[in-house]
């Protein structure tokens, strides 16, 4: 059974005009050693209240690759859900939907009645944006409409993409920040809509961009995600970018380390608006972290968790779990977008090879009795650029573990991953989530006041490859059972200050 709407009868919440107030002990363990060594586990129980601002605002939402498949899948999913477009193929009448978004497709069980298990969708837990209200804008380097950019994605049934282009040949997007030297050789061509000027005005322009874009479509907050192009991983040096007041020196003496994604956040930063990062690129340098917690503004990353990298979070988990030891994990790509094409390129591609590879490393950490000080899998991964397979990417894995007695077991697995049509609905998710962790407020006991969350959104990790976290969590992994389960107790104690 599903039900869209209930009310919590229960002393430990209540509901305001303006908020909800819930009240939560959240019981943890303390770990310890006495002058022997002994291990002593003390069970310890904290009291939270949190606060959720119900009024959901007015939503800008602008995407860094606006032009690309990212972006142009994300706008068209939109639009045909805003606009109920339906339209026919080979296989019949097909209607649009949010499947593969948490936030809209997704439900959580809420009890049982009468025998009956009971399920609530998960955008019902707590008042969210509708991604059909979004507003929708960006940059990109190329200077295509978005019609225009929509056909040469070509992820889109044909007979969609007719009844979308009235919505969409009008859209251009806004000029961007381009640097050959942070992407590969083979996106010249499409650069034709670019910031000129130093480091320190083409963040000046963007930081106007947001500010026109805020105000001519009067929404109440804006939140921006990089889905452009993949960058090369930006040196961290002292003096460089290790503080925030190193970073701004170094834009302002146009620094040529400094990469466009980096340039884009300093300036969502400075202008109070969150910026989240779709690419394994090494956007968030320290002192990226350093000035939005100085602004005290949400960021989160990095790098989406769609297709085989969400399939090998699972597994890798399932097994390390199950007490089996994954000793080898080969992961083979091909597919044909721009992504992979801009992913030829060595450099590049070694910022995917790191996010990729990294997705195991917690798992692995946590069984010391599978594995010793320093032992890893061996890992390999693998990316090919395959013109004629487009959007829709092939991704082969075989995992081999170690199992009862010196033998082996071997699972292979194909997957054919529509890579635009994976990613767009984590897209929205994030939006989505990034902009409600924004509504939330807390406190603990003792603290006098309620205060958001720290600016760095670890509620985002579960959609992500390489979650960004503080640098007191820095424990934290992308285990998809650990991270998902976060993400949801904390939504469900705002509501109801209990757990399931």
């Amino acid at each position: 059974m599903l039900i869209d709407n209930f009310l919590v009868q229960s002393p430990n919440v209540a509901y305001s005009e303006q908020h909800i107030t819930s009240t939560y002990q959240y019981d943890s363990t303390r770990l310890s050693r006495d002058g022997k060594g002994q291990w002593i586990v003390t069970p310890t129980s904290t009291e939270y209240q949190f606060r959720v601002d119900r009024r959901v605002p007015r939503l800008g939402v602008m995407l860094v690759g606006l032009g690309g498949n990212n972006g142009t899948s994300v706008m068209a999913g939109i639009l045909a859900n805003k606009h109920g477009i339906t339209w026919m193929t080979k296989d019949g009448l097909r209607k649009p939907n949010y499947w593969g978004s948490l936030t809209q497709s997704a439900t959580l069980r809420v009890g049982n009645y009468e025998g009956e298990e009971v399920f609530t969708p998960f955008k019902g837990l707590l008042p969210m944006a509708d991604p059909s209200q979004f507003v929708l804008g960006g940059w990109d380097i190329s200077s295509m409409n978005m019609a225009e950019a929509m056909e040469r994605a070509k992820v889109l049934d044909f007979e969609l993409q007719k009844q979308l282009v009235p919505y969409m040949k009008d859209v251009v997007p806004l000029p961007g920040i381009y640097d050959p030297d942070f992407i590969a050789a083979n996106q010249e061509e499409r650069a034709d809509n670019v910031i000129k000027g130093s480091r320190q005005q083409q963040v000046e322009v963007v930081r106007q961009q947001i500010r026109q874009f805020k105000e001519e479509n009067a929404v109440d907050k804006v939140i921006i995600l990089w889905t452009a192009n993949t960058e090369r991983y930006a040196q961290v040096a002292e003096g460089l970018n290790d503080t925030a007041e190193t970073l701004l020196a170094s834009i302002a003496a146009n620094e040529p380390e400094i990469s466009p994604s980096t340039l884009y956040a300093t300036a969502a930063i400075l202008e109070g608006v969150a910026f989240i990062n779709g690419s394994p690129q090494n956007t968030f340098v320290p002192g990226l972290i350093e000035l939005a917690v100085q602004h005290n503004v949400l960021i989160g990353g990095d790098d989406f968790k769609s297709g085989q990298t969400k399939m090998k979070s699972v597994l890798v988990d399932f097994l390390v779990g199950a007490g089996l030891k994954p000793t080898s994990i080969v992961s083979y790509n091909h597919l044909g977008n721009n992504d992979g094409m801009n992913l030829s390129a060595p450099q590049t591609f070694r910022s995917k090879e790191i996010s990729k590879s990294n997705v195991v490393d917690d798992m692995v950490a946590s069984n010391s009795i599978l594995y010793e000080p320093g032992e890893h899998p061996d890992h390999c991964i693998v990316i090919k650029y395959i013109p004629y397979v487009g959007d829709s990417k092939r991704a082969m894995d075989e995992y081999t573990s170690e199992i009862f007695l010196g033998g082996t077991n071997t699972i292979v697995m194909h997957n054919t991953c529509e890579d635009s049509l994976l990613a767009a609905p984590i897209i929205l998710d994030l939006i989505i989530l990034a902009e409600l962790i924004s509504r939330i407020e807390l406190k603990k006991d003792g603290e006098p006041a309620f205060h958001g969350f720290h600016p760095v959104a670890v509620l985002l990790s579960y959609l992500t490859k390489a979650p960004l976290v503080p640098q007191v969590c820095a424990g934290q992994g992308p285990a998809r059972c650990c991270m998902f389960s976060a993400t949801v107790h904390v939504i469900r104690h705002c509501r109801h200050g209990l757990a399931n």
